[in-house]
């Protein structure tokens, strides 16, 4: 009888699971499958518009050579996005992680810090950014601006005296660069800490007081009790954000940009489906390897 219960238990979990995702798997199924397997032979195609509509000429691997051996910035400003990515992403989480426990507390005021903290989000929303691109939000969002000459000029929000500061105090260089950079990104990383932060305070909230309660009890510090009850039990949630960070991050870039000019533009179909593909290629393998090596330390409450 034990085994029959937990065995109709299972097909209800999973029952239940698939109905959670089948929204998704038939709109794909009906709406994205075609185009999606449709852009991959576009790739490896010349695609000529015509009066019947477009016309596809074979090229075999022509337009991964033109991208990787014959562009200049495809694989330059690839580069530099998967760089914001893994400079940004751990700053996020953290952060995200940070101001989510803070805000978790009971204290007054509580709605009115909540509402602060969501404020640059709201202002970094796509319609009041782009109201203006020379006002002050703008000139916060970019810190630090490049002249002809290569040399960086301080805007904004920057990290000023920081650097020799933490030099003095005998930190290694790299660390210093990095988090003197955080500081000069601290708007970008708040703006797309928002929906983090939600997550996590969503998960924070399901914990249950008993488990701190008998922390407590046994004489555990809040420092241990984080470490011990509220990190473990948040865990699953930081696969969540890591992998909805990576994507937000990738979503709107200069690689995007390059290759909606090349086909809207240009109208070089072939080549902006190859690097699109290339694109999709490098997002999924980065995020496997971090779902990998995040999903070791998680841990399930059952």
């Amino acid at each position: 009888m034990i085994r029959k219960r937990r065995s109709s238990m299972e097909r209800r979990k999973e029952l239940a699971g698939f109905l959670f995702v089948s929204p998704w798997l038939f709109g794909f199924l009906l709406l994205m499958a075609y185009p999606f397997f449709q852009s991959l032979w576009f790739s490896f195609n010349k695609l000529s518009l015509n009066q019947d509509g477009f016309s596809l000429s074979w090229v075999g691997l022509a337009n991964y050579h033109n991208i990787f051996f014959v562009n200049a910035w495809y694989v330059r400003n690839l580069t530099n996005a998967v760089m914001n990515m893994v400079l940004n992403v751990p700053l996020i989480i953290f952060f995200s992680l940070f101001t989510a426990v803070l805000l978790s507390q009971k204290f007054r005021g509580r709605a009115f810090a909540r509402a602060i903290i969501f404020l640059p989000v709201v202002l970094a929303s796509g319609v009041i950014a782009k109201l203006d691109s020379g006002n002050f939000l703008a000139s916060l969002m970019g810190a630090a601006s490049e002249d002809m000459e290569g040399n960086y000029s301080a805007t904004g929000l920057t990290s000023f005296e920081l650097v020799p500061v933490f030099l003095r105090m005998g930190l290694d260089v790299d660390l210093v660069l990095y988090l003197s950079s955080a500081v000069d990104r601290i708007y970008q990383i708040i703006t797309q800490s928002g929906v983090q932060i939600l997550i996590f305070l969503a998960g924070l909230q399901s914990i249950s007081p008993s488990l701190y309660e008998a922390a407590k009890m046994e004489g555990a510090t809040g420092y241990e009790a984080f470490w011990k009850i509220t990190f473990p039990m948040i865990s699953p949630l930081i696969i969540t954000n890591t992998v909805y960070t990576i994507i937000d991050s990738f979503y709107n870039n200069s690689v995007t940009s390059m290759i909606q000019d090349t086909a809207f533009v240009q109208l070089n179909f072939g080549v902006s489906a190859a690097m699109a593909w290339v694109y999709f290629a490098v997002i999924s393998i980065i995020l496997l390897v971090s779902v990998g090596l995040i999903s070791r330390r998680v841990f399930y409450y059952d």
